[in-house]
């Protein structure tokens, strides 16, 4: 049997990719020229994150859903008023879901262990690896016995969190 990526779990899923975000941080993995226009009060591009977007649609319109968890206090740092401002805005008209689950004044219900994840209809389950400053690492996928604990995990941090519209409403920065 040959080894799955990640890439091949975004090719193949048929109901729905979830996706859990644990950091603060994601800095040095992506759009870093884009993190680095909205440091320096520079407005959005214009096609920002244009190809991620076009996937997003692709799968929201064959039907399949694309939605993620964002487990994080206030204040945001930098970096989240970046993704949360730009990012989950651009996003979510592209049809991606968010949610956030906010610890600022309370412990967070999942497994302190868990980390970043991405789960592929609640079968396929890859963790994501980053170090210290944010910067990608890699993805592991794991064998199937194992998703059971992440999707556990992802109904657990649905359960306790509220749509990112609501929360942006009352805490956007």
């Amino acid at each position: 049997m040959t080894e799955r990526t990640l890439g091949d779990l975004f090719d193949g899923f048929r109901r729905e990719a979830f996706r859990l975000e644990t950091l603060d941080d994601y800095s040095r993995s992506g759009s870093v020229d884009a993190y680095r226009r909205f440091l320096d009060g520079q407005p959005r591009p214009a096609g920002y994150n244009d190809d991620w977007c076009a996937e997003v649609r692709q799968h929201v319109a064959e039907g399949r859903r694309v939605h993620r968890v964002h487990v994080l206090a206030r204040p945001l740092t930098p970096y989240l008023r970046f993704e949360l401002g730009w990012g989950y805005v651009t996003n979510a008209a592209a049809g991606e879901e968010f949610f956030i689950l906010d610890v600022t004044d309370r412990p967070s219900p999942l497994p302190p262990e868990v980390g970043d994840f991405w789960l592929f209809d609640g079968e396929a389950t890859a963790l994501l690896r980053y170090d210290a400053d944010g910067g990608f690492r890699g993805a592991e996928v794991l064998p199937t016995d194992r998703a059971g604990h992440y999707a556990a995990c992802r109904d657990t941090a649905l359960a306790h969190a509220v749509p990112f519209t609501d929360w942006w409403a009352r805490h956007a920065v």
